[in-house]
């Protein structure tokens, strides 16, 4: 089974067995449908509702509908599997451990993605770290089959001292 991380149970809301997750998942909102199995804890689950809430992504779930039956989610963290997912586009833990070049020269692998409000950054390390906006400007091919990523090289983006 190819799990994907999509959140941590931070809590339950009410008493009827709603729980409130934090998620900064891509893809959350194919993700969180009413329908999708969902593992927390080892438990296989399925949404029956889903809303927002404030910052939360909040879901009930299939034959649950007391706070005494989800309390042994409270800090857990939530996977969804890979196939029954449905996305268009990268996920994180496809990119990281790609290999980057600026044409055919090679700047690193990819080792981590941060998060910003503007946008995420790909951190590159070679002997040196390097930090390049994941946006179309930048980064301009990603070829998961092959494990390349090309980017556009501006001088200064990356460091050279």
């Amino acid at each position: 089974m190819d799990l994907i991380y999509i959140g941590k149970v931070v809590n339950t809301h009410g008493i009827k067995g709603e729980i409130r997750i934090i998620s900064d998942f891509k893809f959350k909102e194919n993700a969180f449908k009413v329908g999708n199995k969902l593992l927390i804890n080892n438990d296989e689950v399925i949404i029956s509702n889903y809303r927002k809430h404030k910052c939360y992504d909040m879901i009930t779930l299939v034959g649950i509908n007391d706070i005494n039956d989800v309390l042994k989610y409270k800090n857990e963290s939530v996977y969804i599997n890979r196939k029954d997912l449905v996305y268009d586009g990268y996920l994180d833990q496809d990119i990281i451990g790609l290999s980057v070049y600026d044409k055919e020269k090679y700047m690193g692998k990819v080792i981590d993605i941060y998060k910003t409000k503007a946008n995420d950054i790909l951190v590159i390390e070679n002997k040196k770290r390097h930090m390049v906006p994941y946006i179309d400007e930048f980064v301009k091919n990603i070829d998961i089959e092959n494990k390349r990523i090309e980017i556009e090289y501006i001088e200064g983006l990356c460091n050279e001292d």
